[in-house]
């Protein structure tokens, strides 16, 4: 199954902690702050992304407390933060107990990140520089 494919069954198959986060991370686009869901990034499938500043929460489950996993998510974020990509990670428990704390954390972290355009500024345009 390709990544498109396997994001796609993903979005329709979500965990309740994943559907109950999703519900509220959508009440953060009036704060221009617009998440996508199941996203394929550089192989990987990310829960949640917010691409214009470079943020993604990653719903855990209990499989994610055992060694071999906890180490790969290890990788899989620090390739992701090469990348510019800062990852917060929850428990299903969490978002269970806590689903307005960690909205208010995720709000709180977006918007005090730069937007990914702005980190780009010092980039000529694609038609190149222009003497003024």
């Amino acid at each position: 199954m390709g990544a498109i494919a396997k994001a796609r069954h993903l979005r329709k198959s979500m965990t309740p902690a994943e559907a109950r986060l999703w519900v509220r991370l959508r009440q953060l686009r009036s704060e221009g702050l617009h998440f996508r869901r199941q996203h394929p990034l550089r192989g990987y499938i990310l829960d949640f992304v917010c691409l214009d500043r470079g943020f993604i929460v990653e719903v855990d489950g209990g499989s994610h407390l055992d060694e071999d996993r906890a180490r790969k998510d290890r990788v899989r974020d620090a390739v992701l933060n090469r990348e510019g990509f800062l990852t917060m990670r929850v428990s299903n428990g969490d978002v269970k107990e806590r689903v307005d704390e960690i909205l208010r954390d995720v709000r709180m972290r977006c918007l005090a990140l730069p937007t990914r355009s702005s980190l780009r500024a010092d980039h000529p345009p694609p038609e190149g520089e222009r003497d003024i």
